[in-house]
C-alpha cells in the first residue's frame, strides 16, 4: 500500500507514526502496529506545523470537523477530503442539571447526536475515510457496536465507495435499521464485539481484503485523530479556553484520550492559554473493565465478558484502556461504573433537565456524573464538559417500558377535568 508520505498532496501536519508504548517511529502509512513491540501506533505531528495554525485560519474554514484540517493528519485538500458535514454540534449550557446535581460552575453538554447519522462515529469515520482514499483503499470496513457502522455505511453511500460493516448479530434493531438502509453489505456476526473485531483483524491479512480499509483496524490511527476534533470544537466554543475537567463514555478508551490529546496540542500550538483539567472516565456496570482498574490500582486492564443495556460500550477488551487510565490518574480525574437502572435513570434526568435524549452511553456519562458528585469525587465548583455521544431513538428500547401517556382522555373538557388535567 502506497504511503501518505509518498503522495502528492496539500502539506499535512502528521509527521509519521509513533508507538504508544515504546516510541518507535514510521513513515505514515496503513500500518497500526508497531513493528517492534506490537504496540498501537497514533499520528505524530510536527509542533512547528501545528503552531502555524491560526484562529483566524480556523474561523475561515468550513462549518464542520474540516475546519480543523490544520491540525489533523489528512483533509487539507477540500477537493479529497470526505465531506459530510460532521461536527459543530452544539454545546448546551445545562443550568438544570447544573442546580439539580449542585454544581455552582457552569456544566455544559456536548451533544453529539446531531452530526449527520447521530453519534459522535460521523467524526472519526469522516477523517478514517479521507485517509482511506488517501492510501489507495477501494472498499471501506469496520467492526462495530452500532454507531460506527451507521456512520461507515453512511459515508460509502454519500462517495460511492463499496463497504462492509461487521456487527454483533443481536444489536439493537434500530442500528441494525439505520446501517442497512444504506445498501452497503452488512454481517451479522454471532458473538460480542471482541470476537468481530478479532475477525476483522484476520481478516484485514487475507489477501481478498487488500483493498479493503477497516477503520479500526488498518486505518485506526487515523480514525482516531477524528475524536480530537471534540476538545478542538469545545475550546472553540468556550471563546478559546478549555474547560476546567470533563467527562466522557468509554468503550475503547479511545475518544477520552484523544480529548485529553487535543487539549495538550491545543495549548502547545499557542491555541489556548495553559491550564490544567481533569479527565473524568463513565463505563456501564455490565462492561467496566477500565473503571475496574482504575478502582483496583491496575495497570493492567483484565478484559470482561459485556452484558448490560449500553451496547455501544461493549467492549470487553478495550484497545486504548491502559491509556484511559492514564489520561484520567495523570490529570486527578477519576472513574465509576453504573448498573442498567442507573443508566435509564441517567437518560431521563438529561432529558428531563436539558431536552436531549441520549442513547444508553449518554445516560451512563451522565449518571456517571451525578454518582461522581455523591461520591464527592468532582469538584461542583469548576467547569465541567459532558460529552453525550448519541441519539436516544437509536436505543429506544431500553427505556420504552416506562414511556406511556399521562393520561388517556376523550376529546372533551370533561374528560380533561376527570383525568385531574384541569
Amino acid at each position: 500500500m502506497t504511503a501518505l508520505a509518498d503522495r502528492h498532496t496539500v502539506p499535512s501536519p502528521a509527521s509519521g507514526l509513533v508507538c504508544r508504548n515504546c516510541g518507535a517511529t514510521y513513515p505514515l502509512g496503513a500500518q497500526h502496529a508497531c513493528f517492534e513491540c506490537f504496540g498501537p501506533l497514533e499520528i505524530g505531528y510536527d509542533p512547528v506545523a501545528l503552531a502555524r495554525v491560526t484562529h483566524d485560519e480556523i474561523a475561515a474554514g468550513p462549518h464542520s470537523l474540516w475546519r480543523y484540517a490544520g491540525l489533523l493528519p489528512v483533509g487539507q485538500n477540500p477537493a479529497t477530503r470526505v465531506e459530510s458535514f460532521s461536527g459543530m454540534t452544539p454545546l448546551i449550557r445545562a443550568d438544570q442539571l447544573a442546580d439539580e446535581l449542585g454544581f455552582t460552575a457552569p456544566v455544559w453538554i456536548k451533544d453529539d447526536s446531531a452530526n449527520p447519522t447521530h453519534s459522535f462515529k460521523d467524526r472519526v469515520v469522516s477523517v478514517a475515510v479521507t485517509a482511506a482514499r488517501e492510501l489507495g483503499f477501494e472498499r471501506i470496513a469496520c467492526a462495530s457496536t452500532g454507531n460506527l457502522a451507521n456512520s461507515v455505511a453512511a459515508h460509502a453511500a454519500r462517495i460511492g465507495m463499496a463497504s462492509i460493516v461487521f456487527i454483533p448479530s443481536d444489536l439493537e434493531p434500530a442500528k441494525i435499521v439505520q446501517t442497512a438502509v444504506y445498501g452497503g453489505t452488512l454481517v451479522g456476526v454471532q458473538g460480542s464485539y471482541d470476537d468481530v473485531n478479532r475477525l476483522c483483524s484476520e481478516l484485514s491479512e487475507t489477501d481478498e481484503f487488500e483493498k479493503t480499509g477497516f477503520v479500526n483496524v488498518n486505518i485506526r490511527p487515523y480514525y482516531a485523530e477524528g475524536s480530537k476534533t471534540l476538545g478542538f470544537e469545545v475550546a472553540e466554543q468556550l471563546g478559546w479556553r478549555l474547560p476546567g475537567q470533563y467527562v466522557a463514555p468509554m468503550a475503547s478508551g479511545s475518544m477520552l484520550t484523544k480529548i485529553h490529546k487535543s487539549f495538550k496540542e491545543l495549548v502547545a500550538a499557542g491555541l489556548v492559554a495553559p491550564s490544567s483539567w481533569k479527565v473524568f472516565g463513565a463505563q456501564s456496570a455490565g462492561c467496566s473493565p477500565i473503571s475496574t482498574a482504575f478502582d483496583n490500582g491496575w495497570d493492567v486492564v483484565q478484559p470482561v465478558k459485556p452484558t448490560g443495556i449500553a451496547k455501544s460500550l461493549n467492549i470487553g477488551n478495550p484497545a486504548d484502556g491502559p491509556y484511559a487510565l492514564d489520561a484520567v490518574r495523570s490529570t486527578g480525574g477519576a472513574m465509576a461504573q453504573v448498573d442498567d437502572d442507573e443508566i435509564r435513570a441517567g437518560i431521563r434526568l438529561l432529558a428531563r433537565t436539558t431536552g436531549i435524549f441520549a442513547e444508553t452511553a449518554g445516560g451512563v456519562t451522565v449518571a456517571v456524573l451525578k454518582k461522581l458528585v455523591e461520591q464527592g469525587r468532582i469538584d461542583t465548583s469548576v467547569e465541567t464538559v459532558v460529552y453525550n455521544t448519541g441519539d436516544g431513538l437509536k436505543t429506544i428500547d431500553a427505556i420504552s417500558d416506562g414511556a406511556f401517556p399521562t393520561a388517556v382522555i376523550p376529546p372533551t373538557i370533561k374528560g380533561m377535568r376527570e383525568a385531574g388535567l384541569l
